[in-house]
């Protein structure tokens, strides 16, 4: 067979490892670095990039109109991440730049400085040690096209890009309240945050150019220019309703700032579902399988499969079978690793339920390698799990399947001779539920990037829930 057309046999642990150690982000972020300073010796330049070991540090802007509270937000997120703010007016105050003293002598005269010196100050200020190593949020810049595009240029780049947005009549009524601390810098609002300390309110001072007047005209402007910056940003942009509590709008950019961008990494899902008996493990598995073509392994019809077909591992797990003894956990494995070793599950990718069960069986699989990149554990009411199982019932002469409330049989000859699976005995649930609940804090600890989905809802509601969680980004865990 010609070479070129041969299959290629790639071995499990390359696309792992280039997945756990996001080489494919790595060399893209490199590349685009390259392209933007374009230096005359690449190599140099490649490992002093790869020296900085940033590209993952917070890198935000947010914008929004007057009384928004994007300063509030700001700070907060600065606090949160650890990371670097950059206001205007923390760049022309700093101290150990020619180019601040020059900008602060404008500023004092104008209120304003022009774009191109705003531009030179950031990008002093994003070349000190603070901002490489823990990131930056620019709090109201750019804030015209002109100084978005020339910070473009620069090569400076947001990874996320937060806009403010509430009716003008509340910004308005919101802006005649607002007072500032002069020693923190942090903002309050005579009606929406007013502080407890007498000490700090004695201090708060009215701001200027707060007036229902000068406001409008800060808007109108706002307003003119923001429909020209928003392009800018493709696809890095979310919109947050100011109009909400300071603390839920904190929350939004929070969440939004953790997340993680779609890329056009290679990506085979590798995903465990988790869950008490009933909760419809089977269900969403076969269902992934379908539209992903995922290779749908059920750790309990393998066992079958393997006894049926008595192959050798189904020789020794048989005996088990026909005392109705757990099997253990070696052979287990043993039967597990030969399915998800097989070549359809290292190029599609597998959906796994029914193992682990347990911290050992957990941990067992952890050791031969199979680690799931997607974990979902859903979360069933115990009555509903009561309410889903032990009013299931089949018909003995037409093998069909009934539910005594969801599918009930069409007439009382066919109910007369329903039967129920002694594994759906109310005793037998109650068994297996209490042995799920028992395991399951330890392996929610252990699955920590693990998403928790609320089974009990329509099925279809779950599997929407479950794709997002596949086909997004998992977002970062900041402490």
């Amino acid at each position: 067979m010609d070479s070129t057309t041969a299959p290629h046999r790639i071995p499990p642990e390359m696309p792992r490892y280039g997945e756990e150690n996001h080489i494919f982000e790595l060399m893209q972020n490199m590349l685009e670095q390259l392209l933007i300073h374009q230096p005359e010796d690449p190599i140099p330049f490649m490992i002093q990039h790869l020296h900085k070991d940033n590209d993952n540090v917070p890198r935000i802007v947010i914008l929004g109109p007057p009384a928004s509270g994007k300063t509030t937000i700001a700070m907060w997120l600065c606090k949160h991440l650890n990371s670097s703010l950059l206001t205007l007016e923390n760049l022309v105050l700093n101290e150990f730049s020619f180019t601040a003293t020059k900008a602060k002598r404008l500023y004092l005269q104008r209120k304003t400085i022009p774009s191109t010196l705003l531009i030179q100050l950031i990008q002093e200020r994003l070349a000190e040690e603070d901002c490489i190593k823990r990131g930056w949020i620019l709090d109201g810049i750019p804030e015209t096209r002109e100084q978005a595009l020339r910070i473009q240029t620069l090569g400076i780049t947001p990874r996320h890009v937060i806009v403010l947005s509430a009716p003008d009549t509340v910004l308005i009524e919101r802006n005649l309240g607002k007072r500032i601390d002069p020693q923190t810098g942090e903002i309050y609002h005579t009606t929406f945050d007013w502080p407890p300390e007498s000490e700090i309110q004695n201090r708060l001072m009215v701001p200027e150019d707060i007036s229902e007047l000068e406001t409008a005209q800060k808007l109108l402007e706002y307003h003119r220019n923001i429909i020209r910056v928003i392009p800018s940003y493709p696809k890095i942009l979310k919109v947050i309703s100011a109009d909400q509590p300071c603390v839920d709008v904190f929350y939004q950019a929070l969440t939004y700032v953790q997340s993680n961008h779609r890329t056009n990494a290679p990506f085979t899902p590798r995903v465990l579902l988790l869950g008490p008996v009933g909760s419809g493990k089977s269900l969403q598995a076969a269902l992934l399988a379908q539209k992903y073509r995922l290779v749908n392994v059920c750790c309990g019809q393998l066992l079958k499969e393997a006894v049926a077909d008595r192959t050798t591992f189904g020789e020794l797990v048989r005996p088990f079978f026909e005392k109705e003894m757990a099997v253990p956990d070696s052979l287990l494995m043993k039967v597990l690793s030969q399915r998800l070793d097989q070549q359809d599950c290292i190029q599609k990718g597998w959906v796994l339920h029914g193992v682990p069960r347990d911290l050992d069986q957990a941990h067992l699989l952890k050791s031969l390698g199979y680690n799931p990149n997607r974990v979902f554990f859903l979360n069933v009411p115990f009555d509903s799990i009561m309410e889903r199982l032990t009013l299931r019932r089949i018909d003995p002469v037409t093998g069909e399947r009934y539910h005594l409330m969801y599918k009930p049989p069409p007439t009382m000859e066919i109910q007369a001779r329903l039967l129920q699976n002694p594994k759906d005995a109310e005793e037998q649930v109650k068994l297996k539920m209490d042995l799920f609940y028992r395991n399951s804090a330890d392996l929610e600890q252990l699955y920590g990037s693990a998403i928790t989905v609320n089974g009990d809802q329509d099925p279809y509601t779950v599997f929407e829930y479950i794709e997002s969680g596949i086909i997004n980004p998992l977002p970062k865990k900041i402490p």
